[in-house]
């Protein structure tokens, strides 16, 4: 049995671990240093017959994983699209595992119902949503989507006279989705988990913008009439930010019959901004939205936001029933509104965090980031051998190296760009994180992070020039 000592010798021993970590992340290299192999054995040691000491344990650990910990949470990781954790996002969610409330039902975690529900009131109005729409927190965008096309699906099924809940999808009419090319995985995959397959995705040109065409989804709709529709736009696509033109759209797919969901895992977040809001003009017009935490409100990880405008169709698809179960005290049951039973109180991280930053403090965040981004994309595209791919609208943006022999190929400036990637993450000054666009190789810039600065500009791109400067060397002897 533990003790309260046991407790605070654990604990402790954690917090100095933590401090340290995170006090340190400016200091240290972002990328691991150790290897699978030096890591497969210290952490896969065999699982002892007796107890061990808590604090024992927690020491062990953190001498196991080191060197394996990525920097990810510090201010100089541009790879993927991953915040860090505000402090008081941080210290909130150590207490939400201090608390250990299972956070699907109110009866049993009675603060963090409430905590969820008035969070998410102040996410509604930060991003300019419905006020009465409902919402979901969960682990990420891809959960948010599920959420979000799960209703969705029940209530272009139903106007097709078909009750899905009931009656599954074996002889169901037929759904198609219609989105970009620039879709980002996490849609198909949604597809798959929902037992539409992706099959049912159709994606449609977009201009030279990355911006879907009104003439193609125009003539998607036509094609397709009178069949369940679900029309998936994007607010601030994965590699250039792009959004798509929602005031055209989102009436077009609406006059159509169509239901509309908004990905708006990065893009959402400008609505609090009043120098980037014009991006999403029309997107409240939409029939469902999700968004991350852990992207641009620097919540610790496993945490996800889905808003349905129609909040019928959002309770038909998840709500669930039983007779041990104590649910309808006149409060917010979560597990009627997202696809977990038993789950985390992730709200409390969000609630933190907001307070934290205020109204102002989230602007700034998104100003800041998008500004960094632009400068880094400028500065390193113009470095001799590189050049951007496209001209900066949010925090996203691609860069491109180039062999410098005279015949060099597509394929030999695919290769030197990603030498580049991997020789900055080898550094540890930085760490980016490749991607394929319109069948190029490029380094993918994202900025999300609370505490990078404008200061982090100057030895990141010096870090580029030389690592770049090298490679270009190499193949030029």
């Amino acid at each position: 049995m533990c003790n309260e000592s046991q407790f605070e010798r654990a604990l402790g021993s954690a917090l100095r671990h933590a401090v340290a970590h995170v006090d340190g992340l400016r200091e240290r290299g972002v990328d691991a240093t150790a290897s699978l192999e030096d890591l497969r054995q210290r952490i896969d040691v065999p699982l002892g017959e007796h107890a061990i000491d808590a604090e024992q344990v927690i020491n062990e650990l953190v001498a196991a994983c080191d060197g394996g910990i990525v920097g990810s949470a510090g201010p100089r990781f541009f790879g993927f699209v991953i915040g860090g954790s505000l402090p008081a996002a941080l210290a909130a969610d150590w207490l939400t595992s201090a608390w250990d409330q299972n956070a699907g039902l109110y009866v049993i975690g009675p603060a963090a119902s409430l905590v969820e529900e008035v969070a998410a009131n102040w996410l509604k109005s930060l991003f300019g949503l419905p006020s009465k729409a409902s919402f979901a927190f969960v682990t990420g965008c891809q959960m948010a989507h599920v959420t979000c096309l799960a209703a969705a699906r029940h209530r272009v099924l139903q106007r097709a006279g078909w009750d899905v809940e009931r009656d599954g999808l074996t002889a169901a009419p037929e759904i198609r989705i219609l989105t970009s090319t620039e879709q980002h995985a996490t849609v198909p995959r949604a597809t798959r988990l929902l037992g539409l397959g992706t099959a049912c995705v159709d994606t449609l040109p977009c201009d030279a913008e990355g911006c879907l065409r009104v003439d193609a989804l125009e003539s998607a709709l036509k094609d397709r009439a009178a069949r369940p529709t679900i029309v998936v736009l994007q607010a601030g696509d994965l590699n250039r930010g792009a959004f798509d033109d929602f005031r055209a759209l989102i009436p077009l797919a609406h006059s159509h019959d169509a239901w509309v969901h908004v990905d708006g895992a990065m893009g959402l977040w400008c609505a609090a901004s009043s120098k980037h809001r014009g991006l999403l003009a029309g997107a409240n017009d939409a029939d469902s939205w999700s968004t991350d935490g852990h992207k641009w409100l620097n919540v610790p990880y496993d945490c996800g936001y889905a808003f349905i405008r129609d909040a019928e169709a959002h309770h038909a698809s998840q709500s669930v029933h039983s007779s041990y179960l104590v649910q309808g005290a006149g409060a917010r049951d979560e597990v009627d509104w997202t696809p977990e039973f038993s789950r985390r109180a992730r709200g409390f991280a969000t609630y933190a965090a907001l307070r934290q930053l205020g109204r102002d403090g989230v602007a700034e965040l998104v100003d800041r980031c998008c500004a960094i981004a632009r400068e880094l994309i400028e500065r390193i595209g113009a470095l001799p051998g590189a050049a951007a791919l496209c001209e900066p609208l949010i925090n996203q943006g691609m860069v491109r190296f180039f062999d410098p022999r005279p015949n060099a190929s597509d394929a030999d400036h695919d290769r030197i760009t990603d030498a580049v990637i991997i020789g900055v993450r080898a550094t540890g000054e930085a760490f980016f994180t490749p991607t394929t666009w319109h069948g190029v190789r490029a380094m993918r810039i994202s900025v999300s992070n609370w505490q990078t600065t404008a200061e982090d500009v100057e030895p990141v791109v010096a870090c580029v020039a030389r690592v770049l400067e090298t490679e270009r060397a190499k193949v030029s002897c």
